[in-house]
């Protein structure tokens, strides 16, 4: 092998280590960012949002049961708000899945059943309306 040779195949696998790298951080880059829309997507539990606060204030049992107390009632006086409004936006909803319907064939509109029964069941699962 002439020098010349050895030098491109040298070059050619630091090449191949750097792209690697390259890709490998990008790679974390997109996961972290896909993890971290996923969790703020969620809503916290009450036991994660307690555990949460006495950690980081250091709270006391008796803080602790105050705090469970203000939270349910605070997400009782959230879910009174909401309540008038769910079966509009349910109305809304099938409204909407209604229309789409009327645009499909009727293998389409099979596979959108399909679909919107796995869209149901992940909000039912997520407790989203």
């Amino acid at each position: 092998m002439t020098s010349s040779t050895g030098r491109k195949a040298e070059a050619v696998v630091i090449l191949v280590f750097v792209l690697g790298i390259i890709i490998g951080g990008v790679g974390v880059h997109v996961w972290e960012a896909r993890q971290a829309g996923t969790r703020a997507m969620t809503k916290p539990s009450r036991d994660d949002v307690i555990q949460q606060l006495t950690k980081e204030l250091d709270l006391n049992s008796q803080q602790q049961q105050q705090l469970s107390s203000i939270i349910d009632d605070t997400r009782a006086r959230w879910r009174a708000l909401y309540a008038p409004l769910d079966a509009q936006h349910e109305a809304i909803r099938q409204q909407s899945r209604d229309k789409i319907r009327a645009i499909l064939t009727l293998e389409q509109h099979a596979k959108f059943e399909n679909f919107m029964q796995r869209v149901d069941a992940e909000r039912k699962k997520h407790g989203d309306n």
